[in-house]
């Protein structure tokens, strides 16, 4: 007798160790912060009731989209929370101020900052898309966790029960013996099922504390991005002062210059109008035109070994920076200008504008603030509101191709003056500007519309673009 007694009490105990970790793991649940909460009783669903269910989660493109847009929220919360420190921005004016301030170092100053600005742009694009999908998938987890609480709880009831009135040990006294038997054959049964949904749960709980590290993580490496591109944003502000500084003439004409031109857009009815009269009335554009098409001339006269050394010396990165033509030749840029905007392809040339039409250029959703900078060289043949393009700015980059852009809050450039490849020019706003090429988008972001013309009609621009940025149309944003 004392040894069964001994038998009595080593078994239970074993047997208990076995399903510690099941008693332990159904017991608690995971909140939306990623802390364990204590849920002891959870009661299943009542039969023949079911559970109204999202129908954003019926549709993985629309459950993407949700999901953006609360990340998007997120991160537009935290950006404004994100302040630069005084010695940050003292460092940033002493970096200004030590410039060398020609016009020419101003302008490359420009072009560096704005290539920064758009990779920290991309980065945060990325994280954004990276944190929506960690956090769908965090959600399956715990639609799964959800669905399953009833499981669970029966799970928990029994593990209760067990431990309250605990089987008895096989070798015991002849009067236990047949309730041995039938534990056993009870346990038999129950247990390995008990285990496979512990282990299960196990699994879910550890995947869902993964996604959860890896969410701080990516959070963390996010507001650094963010913060440094506050720092690039500041640096382009002071550039952009001291450019404005270099490149006013007179105050007086300038003004006068704007507001003819104003003019002329009311008056104006279709683009090709548009830019006829700013070229035929607007002084400076005028000049900067005729200076542009004799440049372009005088490249044709050429011989073939003075028009390789020059294109040569282009494609080493340094073309010269007083120029007041293009660098190249238009038509031979295919597949190597990049994108003004860091930003989702939401509709391409051809695709139905939701009108009834087709797209006559590509549009883009972008992030608030996002800068927009030069594709190519280029004259600035206009640059402000016309009709329902909203903030506009025509680029004419020779051989008869202009390029339009609109959709922007605030333009930095002018019309008249001469701008390089990579030079800022704008900024996007917090919202989407309502203009004629947006209001079919299913889409409250930032847009920017572009389009490619060549002789005064609209043309694909996707065989311009570098191959990094041509992707097919997305929906998803």
């Amino acid at each position: 007798m004392k040894t069964a007694r001994k038998r009595k009490r080593l078994i239970l105990p074993a047997f208990a160790a076995g399903l510690g970790a099941t008693v332990i793991f159904a017991q608690f649940d995971v909140g939306k912060d990623g802390a364990f909460a204590q849920n002891a009783a959870v009661p299943a669903p009542a039969a023949g009731t079911s559970e109204q269910v999202d129908p954003a989660l019926q549709d993985p493109a629309a459950e993407l989209r949700k999901k953006r847009d609360e990340t998007r929220t997120e991160l537009e919360t935290l950006s404004k929370s994100i302040n630069l420190s005084s010695d940050k921005v003292m460092a940033l004016q002493k970096s200004i101020a030590d410039l060398d301030k020609s016009s020419t170092n101003i302008r490359q100053a420009l072009i560096d900052s704005a290539a920064r600005r758009k990779t920290l742009e991309r980065q945060i694009l990325e994280s954004e898309k990276r944190l929506a999908d960690l956090g769908i998938k965090e959600d399956v987890i715990r639609r799964s966790l959800h669905e399953r609480r009833g499981l669970l709880a029966e799970v928990l009831a029994a593990l209760q029960r067990m431990g309250r009135n605990p089987p008895p040990a096989l070798l015991v006294t002849p009067d236990d013996a047949l309730a041995s038997v039938r534990s056993a054959i009870l346990l038999g049964a129950v247990v390995p099922g008990m285990r496979k949904e512990t282990d299960k749960l196990a699994a879910d709980l550890g995947n869902l504390a993964a996604l959860q590290a890896e969410s701080v993580m990516e959070k963390t490496n996010l507001t650094a991005t963010m913060t440094n591109g506050i720092e690039e944003e500041r640096r382009m502000d002071l550039l952009l002062s001291e450019n404005d500084k270099l490149s006013r003439s007179n105050a007086a004409d300038l003004e006068a210059e704007k507001k003819r031109s104003e003019e002329l857009a009311g008056k104006a009815t279709t683009l090709e109008g548009l830019v006829a009269s700013m070229e035929s009335e607007i002084a400076s554009v005028r000049q900067a035109a005729e200076a542009a098409r004799r440049e372009e001339e005088n490249r044709k006269l050429l011989t073939d070994e003075q028009r390789a050394q020059a294109r040569a010396l282009a494609d080493s990165g340094v073309p010269d920076k007083n120029r007041i033509a293009p660098a190249y030749p238009f038509g031979e840029l295919k597949a190597k200008l990049e994108l003004p905007v860091a930003g989702d392809i939401l509709r391409q040339f051809g695709d139905a504008d939701g009108t009834g039409h087709e797209a006559m250029g590509m549009t883009l959703a972008t992030n608030p603030d996002t800068v927009v900078t030069a594709p190519a060289d280029g004259l600035v043949v206009f640059a402000g509101a016309f009709r329902s393009y909203g903030q506009m700015i025509i680029l004419d980059a020779g051989e008869g191709y202009h390029l339009v852009l609109s959709g922007m809050d605030i333009i930095s450039t002018r019309q008249g003056k001469f701008v390089f490849a990579g030079e800022p020019l704008a900024v996007m706003g917090a919202k989407r500007v309502a203009s004629a090429t947006a209001l079919a988008l299913e889409t409250n972001r930032p847009t920017l519309y572009i389009e490619f013309r060549k002789d005064g009609k609209p043309v694909d621009s996707r065989p311009w673009w570098s191959a990094k940025d041509t992707g097919k149309a997305r929906n998803d944003s």
